[in-house]
């Protein structure tokens, strides 16, 4: 099984990114995500979600799930431990969609 770190370095970086918030279609706070440590590898996650699929939806969770490799396993095992990962299981179940705004450093 490949591991989240070494899928995570197949990635484009994200030095130019200081967060992206995400904004539910439903509308709400938006959700930011920081280029800080505890977060950086969340982020640039979402990034590349982002950048292939325009949002976070259906098809960009499923994704991401399968990125986030050994910790989805724990995510499901232990909700609430990875929030970045639950807010994935949530798009899936429940078809909500996130539009992404890139703060710039």
């Amino acid at each position: 099984m490949t591991t989240f770190a070494v899928l995570l370095a197949t990635l484009p970086g994200v030095d130019h990114v200081q967060a992206i918030e995400l904004t539910s279609d439903a509308g709400g706070t938006p959700i930011r995500i920081e280029n800080k440590p505890g977060q950086a590898g969340s982020l640039r996650l979402y990034h590349a979600l982002f950048q292939r699929f325009g949002v976070i939806d259906r098809a960009a969770a499923e994704e991401g799930l399968q990125l986030y490799a050994e910790h989805t396993a724990d995510a499901r095992a232990h909700p609430g431990k990875h929030p970045n990962i639950d807010r994935l299981f949530i798009i899936i179940n429940g078809g909500e969609r996130y539009n992404v705004t890139l703060i710039p450093r």
